[in-house]
């Protein structure tokens, strides 16, 4: 099948660790991917941020990503970005009425809303059956107020657009149970709202040892005798500084214990430095004595983690909340144990003293003890590892989350075209209640089916 995928402003060939790329660009690069090895042909519109980008890249065989031209060809901070989404939309729908996807795939609310009106554009045009779209979140705006409070900076309009998505699109694919419920309150109908969660390389991700090949797989060397690893944004949700306060609580019980820390500046390209919540993160180390236990990587490619989560005897994500995380999934692919709090998507992945351990989010006592019980118990560390190992091969493959995903669009494809042979081709006009209702009616009973299989 012809599968679109909009994400304005995650795209799968951006440099991870910046404020605005992170696990969306991960989830689209990789869920793209996957379907294109399943046969599909998969392309994804994103926006310009450079003016020297061509219009049209190939990333693997089967993915195709295309810059759209819409506001500057400069990095613009994803909530600014609404006020594009009108000229988004429109390239989107010149493309499709060209090249019409048999589904559309949005990630984020704005790509959710340039989506729709694409597609709305292109049925008013053609007079035939609306393409389906399905939405993913990957974060939802009245979890961020609920966290963030005034320091919350989407714009005005996600407070009532967002809903206004879930609502409106064919399907919605939440990545954990806790969104799904999240999404019931905003309401959209339980029928059409699917599990499917994020997943994990576990080809790229392993544990220590040897590969298919018999050669060793790396290890970084420690500095002290115990590791601890986050890796995240730095952005003060992820809760960097709650794993700080957690190292220092170690060391003054008299552990020799370091604390590595990856994740980027809050600019691409900008020096690590120059960045505020390193500045904050630098100085709570040093106000709490534990400096020289701190050590600052920056922003690391893919294929510079495994080697660094190997060296790790646990591997914290403390978020104040989360709404789901690849990292847990990647430490676990690793063979290590996850400390994690006990929020979002996190409580679906990590499960509780089989593969790591829960804590209270801004709890750093209770990161701190968890941490030391694990340090002081290797054996109970290397069977929450090999169950980690496990979870993440049996559950949360790219192959697996593809073949769900290819699970929901086929199912709504079936349901378009069932639409059109009862009511004929251009039976259905753009905003005909009795087609949409008709599609709605068909999806009630299989929609219930494919969430239990995915989660």
């Amino acid at each position: 099948m012809r599968i679109a995928m909009v994400s304005e402003h995650a795209s799968p060939l951006a440099v991870l660790g910046g404020v605005d790329a992170g696990g969306q660009n991960v989830h689209v690069a990789e869920l793209s991917g996957a379907l294109a090895d399943r046969g599909h042909r998969v392309t994804v519109y994103t926006r310009r941020d450079d003016q020297s980008q061509p219009v049209r890249v190939l990333l693997r065989p089967g993915v195709e990503v295309v810059h759209v031209d819409a506001g500057p060809a400069r990095p613009v901070p994803k909530d600014d970005l609404f006020p594009y989404m009108g000229t988004f939309a429109s390239v989107l729908a010149a493309e499709w009425f060209i090249d019409r996807p048999d589904v559309v795939h949005a990630h984020f609310w704005m790509s959710g809303h340039a989506a729709l009106d694409a597609v709305a554009q292109v049925q008013a045009r053609t007079g035939g059956v609306r393409i389906p779209v399905v939405q993913t979140f990957h974060a939802l705006g009245v979890v961020k107020r609920r966290h963030q409070g005034a320091a919350d900076t989407s714009p005005a309009e996600r407070e009532w657009v967002e809903p206004a998505v879930g609502r409106s699109v064919d399907q919605v694919v939440a990545t954990c149970s806790d969104e799904a419920f999240e999404l019931k309150a905003l309401g959209v109908p339980l029928h059409r709202i699917s599990v499917v969660p994020c997943g994990v390389d576990t080809s790229l991700f392993q544990p220590a040892g040897q590969d298919s090949s018999g050669a060793d797989r790396p290890v970084e060397e420690r500095g002290r005798t115990s590791r601890i690893l986050t890796a995240s944004r730095l952005v003060r949700r992820k809760g960097v500084g709650t794993t700080i306060a957690a190292l220092a609580a170690l060391v003054e019980e008299g552990r020799d214990v370091e604390l590595v820390v990856v994740g980027g500046a809050g600019v691409a390209g900008a020096d690590l430095a120059d960045d505020p919540e390193y500045q904050r993160l630098d100085a709570l180390a040093r106000s709490l004595g534990v400096r020289d236990h701190v050590t600052f990587r920056g922003q690391l490619g893919q294929h510079d983690m495994p080697a660094v989560y190997r060296s790790a005897d646990v591997v914290v994500c403390a978020p104040w909340y989360e709404p789901f995380g690849i990292v847990p999934l990647e430490a676990m692919a690793c063979g290590r144990p996850v400390v994690a709090s006990s929020v979002g998507g996190l409580i679906d992945t990590v499960v509780e003293d089989a593969t790591g351990l829960h804590v209270t989010p801004r709890d750093e006592q209770a990161v701190a003890a968890a941490v030391a019980a694990l340090l002081d118990d290797p054996e109970r560390r290397e069977a929450l590892g090999r169950a980690g190992r496990k979870r993440a091969e049996t559950r949360y493959t790219w192959q697996k989350v593809a073949a769900d995903s290819e699970r929901v669009y086929e199912r709504l494809i079936a349901g378009a075209t069932g639409a059109t042979a009862v009511a004929g081709v251009g039976g259905v006009a753009a905003g005909s209640a009795t087609g949409t209702t008709a599609r709605a009616g068909r999806r009630t009973r299989t929609t219930h089916t494919t969430e239990r299989t995915a989660r």
